[in-house]
């Protein structure tokens, strides 16, 4: 009876266990094969060792994407965690017509992050931008956008941000599911405003908070496709294939992250032994940082007491 309830249930699992196995287990693990051979898709693999990641550490090119994808990381997901925040508070404050500026919020997450792209870099193009021309009538000269190596990041920093729609959808859900008797509890004890989103509103989202970190850290991580339309579309060159590489990083490599030096390096010099590498370093990162991140959780809610 207990074997055929077992199969029964593995009968269930077979479904994700295989799809798990095919697209998820042998990727990774030929990941790591390749990792240690050095091979173009046109020769054999040869092994090769430890000179693949022995050779991440002389990469100069590699060392200023981990710093732009690190600053991603840093700046990115607190903004982004906290203006999603803000503006479901703000849309909980809304007593009339708030279905209709939900929908209006949620709409740019809806684009496709390349046409979003393309759209934002032609609002913030220097001198017929509208975004300059409009702080031009205000007598403010406005900066040079995703053509300065200063302004660029920040560029594609105020581009995530315009679409924070679906972490919004999450955090607004969150925000309508804490029950107001706490908030009636907290104003009979006499907490103002601040007090309430200190002791009340924050303590119940901190799960929505977290999952917010974990995936907006892995989501940076893989930042590919906004930096390098923007780079392709600001640097004025119109190519296609494994050219468009050879625009990645304008200006000046500040936009250049880690998936993009993985791409070049895989894709347009060949050196599929050292990307495969470079992808097993990020997997190791990325698995890590969400290991901390949840046994941090756990420690600041006292679970682990």
């Amino acid at each position: 009876m207990r074997l055929r309830r077992n199969l029964t249930t593995l009968s269930f699992l077979a479904p994700a266990l295989i799809g798990i196995a095919v697209f998820f287990v042998y990727p990774l693990l030929s990941a790591v094969y390749f990792s240690f051979t050095k091979f173009d898709l046109l020769t054999v693999p040869q092994w090769v060792g430890l000179a693949n990641y022995r050779r991440m550490a002389d990469d100069p090119y590699l060392l200023q994407s981990i710093r732009n994808t690190l600053w991603m990381v840093v700046v990115f997901v607190p903004v982004r965690i906290i203006s999603a925040i803000g503006l479901s508070m703000l849309l909980t404050q809304i007593k009339r017509g708030a279905g209709f500026f939900r929908t209006i919020f949620y709409l740019p997450a809806l684009a496709p992050p390349v046409a979003a792209t393309i759209a934002f870099v032609y609002l913030l193009k220097p001198g017929t931008g509208p975004v300059n021309t409009f702080l031009g009538h205000l007598g403010i000269e406005g900066p040079l956008w995703f053509n300065s190596p200063e302004w660029s990041k920040p560029s594609l920093v105020l581009l995530g941000l315009w679409g924070i729609g679906d972490i919004m959808i999450i955090f607004l859900a969150a925000v309508l599911g804490v029950s107001p008797s706490l908030y009636e509890a907290a104003s009979l004890d006499g907490a103002n405003a601040w007090h309430r989103f200190r002791y009340v509103t924050l303590p119940s989202i901190r799960p929505v908070i977290l999952f917010a970190t974990v995936t907006g850290v892995i989501y940076t991580l893989q930042y590919f496709d906004q930096a390098a339309v923007a780079g392709s579309i600001a640097s004025g060159q119109a190519v296609t294939g494994a050219g468009i590489s050879s625009s990645f990083g304008f200006p000046e490599g500040s936009t250049f992250t880690y998936p993009l030096w993985l791409y070049t390096v895989g894709f347009r010099y060949n050196a599929l032994g050292y990307a495969n590498a470079m992808a097993v370093a990020l997997f190791v990162v990325a698995l890590a940082v969400t290991v901390i991140l949840l046994r941090r959780s756990k420690a600041f809610s006292g679970e682990d007491q």
